[in-house]
């Protein structure tokens, strides 16, 4: 098949989220079909990585938006009702090539990635479409709201919120919507009943995390992992540092909590203490995961699959985490990853880990059987690829 991918952000290099999921589907399909890419480059950086994804793409094409453009756009919010999320990646440029695109070529089928994407294409009605959903967007802003403290957050939240409710009923235009985890399904379904929607999860490269005969002797480092300049993750360590860490320093006072990931914020930062340490970007994440005795993932707001719970459960190492993103694990809780919700029941599963290396080792090694069978990237594309032929027309 010839497929055109659509993706809001240049997918390379596949760090994290949104780059790594359309790079590595496109990366196990290339053999068997023939791809293409239209992005946004929102930097010049962005350009320099058109030789990598040439070894992926047969044509890369990039749509310049740089975030003085986007902030330019989101001043329309002031008498739109538009979610900000769709704004930010409004152009002109991006119609007017994908316009060119769709009259000089003929695709078998389009992947267009994320909401934010989804008016470019959505009355193309004679071409075939899937939208890939990271999550269901509303859920992920109502959650947002509620978690507020301040009362203008919560205002701008509630307000967006609402914006992406009514913009959501877009995934109905498609051939396909997909989310990746059965959560965000039930919920969509549920509220603007959708039916065209199926699953595709998140995924884990294993040959990057795989297990390194990981030492389950040490019980002294907890690792946390995640672009540190988004909110859920923002949030989820200046709660955990409040409310779960002290308690777990009450029976190991030496153990040192890690922030692991790329662009920290002022309040990630101030953090840093004699037991928190803050890395800033780290280019081999399974080296951190190796290290770590237990990972944490105490997440108060979100929704889809969390790339970190995924990573580390098929490196063996144990995970507590939160609900959020739980249930598209499709696992009991202590299958590789323990969920709860309570602060004081979080760092007791933590400190219950700490003190047993048995229990580690068996959650460890019941995390990479789930991981193995389910989220593979190899299975997740041929997923895909059954979708792709699902919508084709002859």
């Amino acid at each position: 098949m010839k497929i055109l991918f659509l993706a809001n952000r240049t997918p390379y290099p596949p760090y994290r989220g949104d780059k790594l999921k359309i790079y590595n589907l496109a990366k196990r399909l290339q053999g068997r079909h023939e791809l293409h890419l239209v992005t946004f480059a929102q930097s010049q950086e962005d350009f320099s990585y058109k030789e990598e994804l040439e070894k992926v793409f047969t044509s890369v094409h990039f749509i310049y938006l740089p975030k003085w453009q986007s902030a330019l756009n989101c001043l329309a919010a002031l008498w739109s009702t538009t979610p900000l999320q769709v704004l930010y990646f409004r152009s002109a440029a991006m119609r007017k090539k994908l316009a060119e695109l769709l009259q000089h070529e003929k695709f078998d089928a389009i992947h267009v990635q994320h909401l934010r994407m989804s008016p470019y294409l959505a009355h193309y009605k004679q071409v075939p479409r899937i939208l890939d959903m990271p999550d269901a967007f509303s859920m992920y802003w109502q959650r947002r709201r509620d978690a507020a403290k301040s009362p203008l957050v919560k205002l701008f939240n509630g307000i967006e919120h609402r914006r992406l409710l009514q913009y959501e009923t877009v995934m109905k235009e498609y051939d396909l919507s997909l989310v990746c985890s059965e959560e965000d399904k039930e919920y969509l379904v549920k509220r603007h009943g959708i039916t065209n929607i199926q699953l595709l999860p998140n995924g884990v490269d294993l040959d990057t995390f795989s297990a390194r005969d990981h030492d389950y002797s040490h019980n002294q480092t907890l690792l946390f992992t995640g672009n540190m300049d988004y909110a859920p993750n923002v949030d989820a360590v200046q709660y955990f540092v409040q409310d779960i860490f002290p308690l777990i320093l009450r029976k190991y006072p030496s153990t040192q909590f890690i922030i692991a990931g790329q662009r920290p914020v002022k309040k990630v930062r101030r953090l840093a203490s004699e037991n928190v340490k803050v890395t800033g970007f780290i280019p081999d994440l399974s080296e951190a995961y190796n290290r770590a005795s237990v990972v944490v993932a105490p997440l108060r707001f979100g929704a889809g699959t969390q790339n970190k719970v995924l990573e580390a459960m098929a490196m063996g190492v144990p995970v507590v985490c939160s609900n959020i993103g739980f249930k598209g694990l499709g696992i009991q809780s202590g299958q590789g990853a323990i969920m709860q919700t309570a602060p004081a029941a979080f760092a007791v599963s933590v400190t219950e880990l700490l003190a047993d290396v048995r229990k580690r080792r068996e959650m460890g090694a019941k995390g990479m059987e789930v991981i193995r069978q389910n989220f593979g990237w190899d299975t997740i594309a041929q997923t895909l690829e059954r979708y792709f032929s699902g919508i084709r027309r002859n």
